[in-house]
Formats: C-alpha cells, structure tokens, sequence
C-alpha cells in the first residue's frame, strides 16, 4: 500500500507562487518609471473627478442625476426612484462617501469601456485571438479579487489607485465578453447587404455591427457598473475612500448598525444606477 503514500507527489511542489512573486519583483525593479506614471495619471482622473461630484451642492449634483435619468430613460417614475434614492443617502450622512464610491466606478467603468469594447470587436473578428484570450479571461474573472490587492500594493502603494486597477482587472472581461457577444450576434443576411453594395469592412463596423450591438454593449456598461460596485468594499482594504470604509469598520467593531446604515446605502446606489443605465425596451 505504499503507493497511496502522496510523499512522491508533494515531494516537489511547483514553485507557482514564487514564480509570481519573481515576476512581480521584476516588473516592480524594471517598469517603476511606467507604473508610477500611470499612477500619477489614474490620480489625476481621480482628484479630477472628485472635484467635479463634491464642489457643487449635493442637491445640484442629485439634480443633474434625475436629469440624466429622464434623458435616458423618459421615464418620471424612475426620474423619482432616482431622486428618493439620492435624498435617502444625503439623508443618512453617506453622501461623500457615496461620491468617492462612484469616483471609483466611474473611472473603472471609463477604463473598462475604453479598453474592453475595442479588444471585444477585435475578438469579434478573429475567432483565433477570442479563443486565445477566453482562458484568461476566465482567470480574471474567477481568481479571487483579494488576490489582486497583493500586486496592486506592491506596483501602486495605498489609496484609491490600487483600488482603481484592481477593480478594472476585475471587471473588464464584462464589457470584453458582451461587446464579442454582440459583434458576433450580427445577423449574416445584413453584413452580405452591406456587401452587395459595396460596403467596407469600416461601414460594416460603424453602419450595421455597432448598433445592432449596441443592447448588449449597453448590458456589458451596466454589468460593469456594478462588478465595479461591489469591489467598493474590496477596494477599501487598500485604503480606497468611499462606502466600503464604514462596512470595513463595522466588521472590525461588530457594529451592527453601522454595517447594515453603510450596506444598505451601497444596495440604494446601485439600485439607482441600475435604473438610471437600464435598457429601455421598444
């Protein structure tokens, strides 16, 4: 019965671990110039944000809010939900907090976009590079996100930043995955049109793809909403401002109160975001 001994199989453990961590060393010795400008850069759209959500009274902001509502969704029941919503978070004293959460998913979500949507039809058209990039994607969206934080810290110190780029690693695959989704959902009978008339591959893009795609693009801009909401508590291990600092605090202190105050305000903005950026049908 020797060989249900598992002493030859744990005998040599594969280095996966050290592995990472040599190879994060090394990024870390070789690219600081790169990572610390891209720090600087991810603050600067930070404290830029910020500015413009906290500079003006709270009530204007919730102003402009309802109104985005109505534009997107001509609807005055929803333009209320919006409008309770918003008053119940200045109401419950979590309004700047509430601002630093939505600095962060607005940033992630503008990143994710703007890299995930180009890499989604890119992938649209090229089956080998979907098929390439499917496995990774899948390890980005199922390694654990606490894991993520390690590395951040190491490249970007504490702070919103690290917060910022382990929320966009996160997320990204949404907007990847539902843009390819809605490239490749594009019915054949229309692409052979364009073609009959001479039609290039631009046109086919930017007359028929996109906005045929454009549900399931929109889809992915509202599930990367709130993939980046519930990383706020995540983020906040790292020293991220926003809602996830009381939830924090309140596991730390058993506090029973703070922790269901600050977690039911997070459910309320992503309730109001979800409405807000919800697809209107016909």
């Amino acid at each position: 019965m020797d060989w249900l001994n598992l002493d030859w199989l744990t005998g040599y453990k594969i280095p996966v671990g050290r592995v990472a961590s040599d190879f994060f060393n090394w990024l870390r010795d070789n690219f600081s110039a790169a990572f610390d400008a891209l720090a600087d850069g991810a603050e600067a759209l930070i404290d830029g944000l910020l500015w413009v959500l906290q500079t003006p009274h709270p009530l204007v902001i919730v102003a402009i809010f309802v109104a985005i509502t109505f534009w997107l969704q001509r609807n005055w029941a929803t333009c209320l939900l919006v409008l309770l919503g918003l008053l119940f978070i200045i109401n419950q004293g979590y309004w700047e907090r509430t601002t630093e959460s939505l600095t962060l998913v607005i940033c992630s979500c503008f990143v994710c976009m703007v890299i995930g949507v180009p890499i989604g039809i890119a992938t649209a058209h090229r089956p080998r590079l979907y098929r390439f990039l499917q496995p990774i994607l899948d390890l980005m969206q199922t390694l654990p996100t606490f894991v993520y934080l390690i590395p951040a810290i190491v490249f970007f110190g504490i702070g919103m930043v690290p917060g910022l780029i382990a929320t966009v690693i996160f997320v990204l695959p949404a907007p990847i995955r539902m843009t390819h989704l809605g490239i490749v959902s594009t019915p054949p009978a229309l692409l052979e049109a364009v073609e009959a008339f001479g039609g290039t591959a631009r046109q086919k893009l930017w007359k028929v793809e996109l906005p045929y795609s454009t549900p399931q693009i929109m889809a992915g801009l509202n599930q990367t909403i709130m993939l980046s909401l519930s990383m706020v508590v995540v983020a906040a291990l790292v020293g991220a401002d926003g809602l996830g600092v009381p939830v924090v605090r309140a596991l730390n202190q058993v506090n029973t109160a703070l922790g269901f105050e600050s977690g039911f305000v997070i459910v309320v903005i992503a309730i109001v975001l979800d409405r807000m950026l919800r697809i209107r049908q016909g």
